[in-house]
């Protein structure tokens, strides 16, 4: 993996075919985009963006990206316009949380999740000790967290399993590394890889 990219990128780049269409919801600068072409040669794709300062730093690198609200929906793309649509360490922060993957799943084929799991030991220790945790993947305070919609592991794969959500793939990491004892209570981050059930 090159040097400062984030973990989760090479886990989605792994499970992304060379050459797909790629939506990266909340994509940032578009980082990610940015490694997927070079990385996994992926010629047409689009970013999702609300901050102008990242719009304008996409432009900069080349990134097609769209200045837009993600709570707004994904009106703009028809049914399955894209290969994977991806949400990476962003479905925390969104409002209308079924709506935002019930449209990512109308756009797209398959759908990649990633969020920082909030069951990890450190931060039920936090909260057993009386604080709101406070972590490297959760690094605000109460009064200024952008994360709304925080969740664990097994709450996503409820949210998935009540909506017909089929999970393809999950990767648990922990410092980077793959987490596979007990990985709702060790692991930092979590990557899900989904489709609709069929039938």
């Amino acid at each position: 993996m090159a040097v400062g990219l984030r973990h989760d990128f090479e886990r989605m780049a792994q499970w992304i075919p060379a050459a797909s269409q790629v939506l990266d919801l909340g994509c940032g600068d578009g980082e990610l985009l940015r490694f997927l072409r070079e990385w996994r040669g992926i010629k047409i794709s689009y970013g999702v963006e609300i901050d102008e300062r990242n719009v304008l730093r996409c432009l900069q690198n080349g990134i097609n990206v769209i200045q837009s609200d993600l709570d707004a929906g994904l009106s703009m793309f028809e049914d399955q316009s894209f290969d994977v649509v991806i949400l990476s360490q962003t479905i925390q922060a969104v409002r209308h949380t079924e709506s935002i993957v019930s449209e990512m799943l109308r756009v797209g084929r398959e759908v990649i999740v990633s969020f920082p799991n909030f069951g990890h030991w450190s931060h039920r220790l936090q909260i057993a000790l009386g604080r709101m945790p406070v972590s490297d993947r959760l690094p605000y305070d109460w009064h200024n967290t952008p994360n709304i919609h925080l969740c664990t592991m097994v709450d996503f794969e409820q949210f998935c399993a009540d909506r017909q959500i089929k999970i393809l793939d999950c990767c648990a990491l922990n410092q980077g590394k793959p987490q596979k004892f007990l990985p709702n209570m060790f692991a930092t981050l979590a990557v899900y890889r989904l489709c609709k059930a069929s039938g």
